[in-house]
């Protein structure tokens, strides 16, 4: 890869807010989702049913198989009359995983698809390049900021991870114009979602409510998916970057503060953003600060820029279950099958 993968030629996206073609007529994208019951599945079938170009094949929770998916997405109460089944149907255009991570790999050894059917992963299993070829199929990194003419092009996607979405979209157009050159520092907080529906200590109302911790630092493991973009980007890149995750007391979104010295000034260092994101269908830069409830519920990254010093401050908000994970992996899906990005996505946030 080198950095004429990313947007097109020129370095610039040629997304949903310029000109793109219109859907085939008759379109119908047959859906599967292997690991029905969880958070990004619920994102999933809450967002697609809404989605004009979209039939669900199959929702497989082999725990739920035979009940209704409404039991345990219970906001899809009067929505919808599907039901959970063992398996894939067979006939699926596209398959999301949203398996715990080494089980979407653990699936498909199990389960082999046909080359012809898409797969979006939405595990950490393929998204590192060491690991993106497996069995006949080459897995591409689906952040569309990034990498959209290739996703365009492939056979199946590796979503990227929620902190790892916020982090890169913080710091892209720094890599794309050469300007890492010192290390980075990432302060990020998530919502409760963010440790999936699994029961543990830090997830109980009564440990989380109220309450503030770090986990993982220094370590985490999207660090290694946001280092290989930002080579892709800026390949003598030497800089660290040293996260430091918090788990938060609420239960969606993800507030990053991303900050490096660096010789732009304030003007300079919104423009590159400006122009780097000027066509991006769901990232724009806010000259006025950003915060969390502005995103929540939506595809949405909204990014502030600012200069403090020798400091470049760069403030990013998403919405970990929608722009970090399903959001995300549908606006991968209308780019394989030549939608508009924004198709089924034009969500509200809820402000108050």
């Amino acid at each position: 890869m080198n950095s004429n993968d990313s947007f097109n030629d020129s370095g610039t996206t040629t997304s949903s807010r310029s000109t793109t073609a219109p859907a085939p007529e008759g379109l119908k994208i047959k859906v599967g989702i292997v690991g029905g019951a969880g958070y990004t599945a619920g994102e999933l079938i809450r967002i697609l049913l809404h989605h004009e170009f979209v039939e669900f094949a199959s929702i497989v929770s082999s725990s739920n198989a035979g009940n209704d998916v409404s039991s345990v997405h219970d906001d899809l109460v009067g929505d919808t009359d599907l039901i959970f089944t063992d398996k894939l149907r067979g006939d699926e255009d596209v398959v999301f995983l949203c398996l715990g991570h080494g089980n979407s790999r653990a699936f498909l050894e199990k389960h082999p698809l046909p080359e012809t059917v898409h797969v979006i992963d939405l595990s950490n299993d393929f998204r590192l390049s060491a690991d993106r070829e497996f069995q006949d199929r080459e897995f591409v990194y689906g952040l569309p900021e990034l990498n959209r003419t290739r996703i365009q092009q492939a056979q199946s996607i590796a979503n990227p991870g929620c902190f790892a979405t916020a982090i890169q979209l913080a710091l892209l157009p720094l890599a794309q114009a050469g300007r890492l050159t010192d290390d980075v520092h990432v302060s990020a907080i998530t919502g409760s979602t963010g440790a999936g529906q699994s029961l543990s200590e830090t997830v109980h109302f009564s440990w989380r409510t109220g309450n503030v911790s770090i986990y993982k630092p220094f370590t985490h493991q999207h660090l290694g998916e946001i280092g290989e973009s930002l080579a892709q980007l800026q390949p003598e890149l030497t800089s660290e970057m040293h996260f430091i995750p918090y788990r938060g007391n609420f239960t969606r979104g993800i507030f990053a503060t991303v900050y490096t010295p660096s010789e732009l000034t304030q003007d300079e260092a919104r423009a590159l953003y400006k122009e780097f994101y000027a066509e991006a269908a769901f990232t724009t830069v806010s000259d006025a600060e950003v915060h969390l409830k502005q995103v929540v519920n939506t595809n949405k990254c909204l990014l502030h820029v600012q200069k403090l010093g020798k400091q470049l401050l760069i403030t990013s908000v998403i919405d970990n279950l929608v722009k970090g994970a399903s959001g995300q992996a549908i606006q991968n899906m209308n780019l394989l099958f030549g939608l508009p990005e924004t198709t089924g996505l034009n969500l509200k946030s809820v402000l108050f």
